[in-house]
């Protein structure tokens, strides 16, 4: 994955139908573990284009490793993990 000079990393690219869903995923993984993310490739036709997410290029590694974890565990622990943080506090 490519660091621009601009001081960022890409940790996710797509470009397929579902791009922009695995998208929000990507980003909510991240940021519900504290690591800001920016989408960019957003378009209003879905599939017409590439998606990216990129962080600081200093939190890249901490990045990969809270996807390649999320990955591991399945849609099963995203859901326990949304139904969790929509739980009153």
């Amino acid at each position: 994955m490519n660091v621009p000079n601009d001081g960022m990393a890409t940790v996710f690219r797509s470009s397929g139908f579902s791009a922009e869903m695995e998208a929000d995923t990507v980003k909510e993984v991240l940021e519900s573990n504290g690591v800001p993310a920016i989408v960019t490739g957003l378009d209003v036709l879905p599939g017409a284009h590439e998606v990216v997410i990129q962080v600081a290029a200093e939190r890249k590694e901490e990045a990969e490793r809270l996807l390649a974890e999320a990955l591991q565990a399945g849609p099963a622990a995203a859901e326990e993990a949304e139904a969790a943080s929509e739980e009153p506090k």
